[in-house]
């Protein structure tokens, strides 16, 4: 028996265990992909592409590098340039435990929430035993101290047993960046095996570094690939979304991430729509940051700061008309949101053909498009 967990949103439950069943499903453990590509012998551009076509779910496979025939001169491509950090650090607590820190979010008053995880078979698991006002040393004199745990919903008060995110201040003898770059790596899950530059963790089109995990739907996009769409018609438009860490334990829903859609993008998507275009996010991440933006009427607007939307079919989209996205991990939160676009029956119809087909999943893994179909836009 699944657990029933309820996620809340200005108080009022948006989506709980039961919903959730539906979207459970056996994932072997071969189909993780444990690798970049490029170890594969792959180009970035060579992974695969499933195609999902709404509102019936009908499936067809490509090769990433052949995007441009599905898309259409009229649409608008968002993509996030958030870059990613170094956002892992060994820590040591006053009794010697050794621990991973996670950099997740930059609060307002250069507060962090942050994650702390122990090593587990190779790998790392959450560590839930910290206390309020505990200080870990970090290298080269560095040093954070725990100030509150942190909690998603504010309507209840923080507590501090089996929480794993803390609201934290940093003290380090360089600036952050450059501290990172010196001694933290990229956060890892316990599918990928070994460590990887920093390098096979960013997209192509990154700007500002500030993600602590990879916006990985757009890790297949190649400068040559880039071209080629424009060259086609398609607009590429941009935004940031600073990602936080991912829950794969718990399955909670995301927190406060930084966004910031500038006004281009914002007239993009709005002449899209107007004429008939499509808009087509890479990646959950710019479609929480454009249904975060968009009004009632489904217009979008310039905007910056910190969001906590949760999509949901309750709430629906209003701007996005179509999704790339990698391969989800059962029960994550992330496949409410591409039920919200997709639809139950469209996604259950195309999973159970990625699972078939022998798609690859995670970050390093292959990609899911999901459009209406040309005479529905």
């Amino acid at each position: 028996m699944i657990e029933t967990t309820e996620y809340k949103q200005g108080g009022r439950k948006l989506l709980s265990g039961p919903a959730l069943d539906a979207l459970d499903f056996p994932l072997p453990a071969e189909l993780e992909a444990g690798e970049p590509p490029e170890a594969r012998g792959l180009a970035r551009d060579e992974v695969r592409l499933m195609v999902s076509y709404l509102p019936d779910g009908y499936t067809a496979h490509s090769q990433f590098r052949d995007l441009g025939d599905f898309l259409r001169a009229d649409d608008v491509l968002v993509i996030n340039t958030s870059g990613t950090m170094n956002a892992a650090l060994r820590a040591v607590r006053g009794d010697g435990t050794e621990l991973e820190l996670h950099f997740s979010t930059h609060l307002p008053a250069d507060l962090w929430i942050v994650e702390l995880r122990q090593p587990h078979e190779g790998s790392t698991a959450p560590f839930r035993t910290a206390r309020s006002g505990e200080s870990l040393r970090l290298p080269e004199s560095g040093s954070v101290e725990l100030l509150a745990p942190y909690t998603s919903d504010r309507s209840t008060a923080p507590d501090s047993e089996g929480t794993r995110l803390w609201v934290a201040v940093l003290s380090v003898p360089t600036p952050l960046d450059e501290y990172l770059c010196k001694h933290g790596f990229p956060i890892r899950y316990s599918y990928v095996r070994d460590e990887w530059p920093a390098s096979y963790y960013q997209t192509v089109y990154a700007t500002e570094v500030g993600s602590a995990e990879m916006p990985s739907a757009g890790r297949a996009f190649t400068p040559e690939l880039l071209t080629k769409l424009v060259a086609r018609g398609v607009r590429i438009a941009p935004l940031l979304l600073h990602t936080g860490v991912a829950s794969l334990e718990d399955h909670e829903p995301p927190y406060e991430e930084y966004y910031r859609v500038p006004t281009e993008t914002a007239r993009a998507v709005n002449e899209a729509r107007a004429s008939g275009g499509r808009v087509v996010a890479v990646g959950t991440t710019v479609v929480r940051a454009l249904e975060t933006v968009a009004d009632e009427h489904g217009v979008a607007h310039p905007g910056e700061g910190w969001t906590r939307l949760l999509i949901v079919p309750e709430r629906g989209v209003r701007v996005v008309d179509g999704l790339l996205t990698g391969l989800h991990e059962p029960r994550s939160t992330h496949l409410a949101m591409l039920e919200t676009i997709a639809g139950r029956d469209a996604l259950r119809t195309a999973y159970a053909e990625a699972l078939r087909e022998r798609y690859l999943w995670h970050e390093f893994g292959d990609l899911h498009l999901i459009l209406p179909r040309p005479s529905a836009a």
